[in-house]
This record gives C-alpha cells, structure tokens and sequence, in this order.
C-alpha cells in the first residue's frame, strides 16, 4: 500500500520471529513502511532480466510516481527495454501525504507509453496523471484493474503486508520482481510457493541503503543523516523475490565435501542431518539435509527438492518429553552431552540428482 517498502532482521537471529513481529507492529504505528529505492540498485536486478521486458507493461504499483525511482528507471529505460506501457499507482493516506509530505487529498496513478515527440526525452506531457477515486492501496478495485492490465509487477511492496501482496501476485497469474527480506521466504505463507516452483530469488542478495522520510524514527547504527539533511536507513538480508527466469537458478551447486557425522550430526527431534553452510552440503548424502535460509539464493530445483521447514517439520513433542517444557516456536534441536540445544531456523532439501539413500 505505501511506497518501496523494505523490511529486515539479522539472519537466523534467536528472537528472529518476536523481531520481526515488533517491526511489522512498529511499522503499522509508526508509518515506517516507506523506505525509497535507489535507482542504481534497481538497475543492477532488472539488467539480467532486459530480454523478459519486451512489448511488455510494467506496474509499479506501490510507488508514489512522482518520486519513485521505479518509476522514473522504466520510463528512462522504456525504449531499451522495448516496453509496451509503465504505469505506477499512488497510496494515499487519508490522514497525512506518507510520500510528499504535502497536503494533497488524492491517490494518483500515472501511465507513460514512449517517447512521443522523439526527444529521447521523458517529458512531462508524454506522462498522463489521473486521480484515483479510493486511496491506492494495491488490492482496492481498481488497483486490481490496473494489475490486470499488468504483465510484470516491479516495485519495493509494504513492510507490514508483503505475504498478502506476493499472494495476490501469485493469485493473480503475474510475473513480479519484488524487494523483501529473505526471512518471510520460510513463512507457512510463502514457502509453499518456492515448493511448489512458483517463485523463487533473484540475483541480489545483502544490504541495501534506503532514503526514508523525515518522520522516520532513526535507531542504531544503520540509520542516519547525511550532509544534506537526508535520513537514510540501511536494511540487511535483501532479496530479489520474482518468477521471471534467472539462469543461475538452473546452475548445479559444485558439492565437494564429504559427508562427516561430526561435523554434520543429526537433529534430536528430525531425522536430517545440519549444514552450517550451503557450501558444506556433502556429495555422498542423499537423504534428508537442514541448511540455513540463504540457501535459497543457491537454489537449483532440477538439482534439490525442498522438503519444508523446521517450523513445519520439527517434532516439539519429543523436546518437550526430554525437556518437560518447549521454549519458543518450532525449531531443530542438537545434542550437546546430556543437553538439547535449539538450532537457529533451517529449510530441508534432498537430492533429486542420485539415489535416495541415507
């Protein structure tokens, strides 16, 4: 609903699920959902993609276009990419301007089609402005009319609703490259996607910096000003989510260690074995494997199958027959002596690439 949001926590934190949920809540009090894209990292992702963009229309639909670097990046790349139409959708709050900070009392969408008078120049009245009846949220009627018209979906999608606007994406049948946090990639909401092959991450995956607005709550040690008065917000653990084709993801993972029970021990309460590391997954194990969740930006489905998620596979009914109690969510346990101890998260996989046979 609001503008290029982006969200993150540390990876593979011990509170990872109680941060993530105060960020969301923060978000939804604070209006700290817009956090503003840089042009250049816009551009690094959607280079791999050029050939997808042809005849095609892009919709930006969680941007204010008169300050969205989408925006302004697919009209200036328009004939490059051989794009059929950019059309970039405002929302509005009734209370206060979240994009502009001006008084304004309407969501806008703005549509370009091209170069009209052949400067080579995005000019002003090559871009039609028209006024929205409701406030601009992605799934208001006719916001849904817009995405109909779409054919790929490229935006930074709102911090506190991301899972309901991947879902809806999907729903709807529409190819998107979206900004998220890879955290949410192993939510019971959207990890069945990546099973299912129906989206998957893209190149970019790390930090980004992110203008914010001047209302933002500046706190630690990613966030700051810079010499022009502009607040700035570092975010960690970025990915790329989209269904458009990416050639690494068809790329075999080079597996050169050998499977080591002391190094790769089992859980207590499921029967796979840990790899602390994508790198350390051996080339002489075929059952079932727990890697972290970056993983996924190595993925290779003709190469691995994804069997779950600790949260939708860990037995806690044995952890809480060996520790009278379960602390937290669900999660992998690890022996250590006479102790269980909680994993950080993990995904399951399994070679598709050889016999089945632990």
């Amino acid at each position: 609903m609001r503008p290029e949001i982006c969200y993150t926590i540390p990876a593979e934190s011990p509170a990872m699920k109680r941060t993530l949920n105060t960020t969301i809540n923060r978000s939804k009090n604070e209006k700290n959902d817009e956090h503003y894209t840089q042009l250049a990292d816009i551009e690094n992702e959607v280079r791999h993609y050029r050939d997808q963009f042809r005849g095609k229309t892009v919709l930006c639909n969680c941007d204010d276009p008169r300050c969205s670097n989408f925006f302004k990046y697919f009209t200036r790349s328009f004939e490059i990419l051989g794009l059929k139409r950019v059309i970039a959708t405002c929302y509005k709050s009734q209370d206060v301007d979240l994009f502009t900070q001006k008084s304004c009392e309407k969501a806008v969408y703005q549509i370009y089609d091209g170069d009209a008078n052949g400067n080579r120049e995005v000019d002003d009245e090559e871009i039609a402005v028209k006024e929205l009846e409701g406030d601009g949220s992605f799934d208001s009627p006719e916001c849904l009319r817009l995405l109909d018209e779409a054919d790929i979906v490229v935006t930074n999608p709102p911090f506190s609703r991301f899972i309901d606007f991947l879902t809806l994406l999907i729903n709807r049948g529409k190819k998107f490259l979206i900004l998220g946090n890879n955290l949410h990639a192993t939510t019971k909401e959207i990890f069945p996607f990546f099973q299912s092959n129906q989206v998957w991450l893209g190149y970019y995956y790390g930090n980004m910096n992110f203008i914010v607005p001047d209302h933002y709550r500046l706190e630690g040690n990613r966030a700051w000003v810079d010499e022009k008065g502009q607040k700035w917000h570092s975010l960690g653990n970025i990915v790329w989510y989209t269904n458009l084709e990416v050639k690494k993801r068809h790329e075999p993972l080079t597996l050169f260690k050998k499977y080591d029970p002391a190094v790769n021990f089992k859980y207590f309460n499921y029967d796979a074995i840990d790899c602390n590391r994508y790198t350390d997954i051996p080339m002489d194990y075929f059952g079932e494997i727990g890697v972290p969740i970056t993983y996924l930006c190595h993925h290779n489905p003709d190469q691995f199958e994804l069997v779950g998620t600790a949260l939708q596979l860990a037995d806690m009914q044995k952890v809480k027959d060996r520790m009278g109690r379960c602390d937290g969510g669900r999660r992998f346990y690890r022996e250590e002596g006479s102790r269980i101890v909680r994993m950080f998260d993990r995904i399951v996989i399994r070679r598709k690439d050889g016999n089945h046979a632990s």
